[in-house]
């Protein structure tokens, strides 16, 4: 599936904006190397994440990682639902397993992140390097 409005970070978030909301969330990519997904700690609507901020932590069976903002901007929302039910991260990484909403500040950081064509060359040489 590609999704030519999904905007991608070397670390495997994902942002879609639209109007002046970004939508944040981890790649397919990303929860499938984490494994079993148990725990999610998201932004407290109202927080200014600088682009590169730890806006999530999310913990699986195998490990813990932080999430990073793509993009500048203030938490309009976190996902409620992921924090009864934290596996919608591996169950649907890019509907129903979004990690949180932001206000977006400065759009034009968009075009230092990868759009899907360039995401998957960067997921294919990142692949080649780990020997997977």
């Amino acid at each position: 599936m590609i999704f030519v409005d999904r905007y991608y970070t070397k670390k495997h978030e994902w942002v879609v904006v639209e109007g002046d909301t970004g939508t944040v969330g981890i790649s397919d990519f990303a929860q499938d190397a984490l494994g079993d997904i148990v725990y999610a700690e998201l932004p407290e609507a109202g927080k200014y994440l600088h682009i590169g901020d730890t806006g999530a932590a999310i913990e699986s069976v195998k490990a813990a990682s932080d999430v990073y903002s793509p993009i500048s901007g203030t938490v309009k929302e976190k996902n409620v639902e992921l924090e009864k039910n934290p596996s919608l991260i591996n169950k649907s990484p890019f509907d129903k397993g979004w990690l949180f909403k932001l206000k977006v500040k400065n759009a034009h950081e968009l075009k230092d992140l990868m759009d899907e064509a360039a995401y998957e060359e960067f997921k294919k040489i990142e692949e080649n390097e780990s020997g997977t």
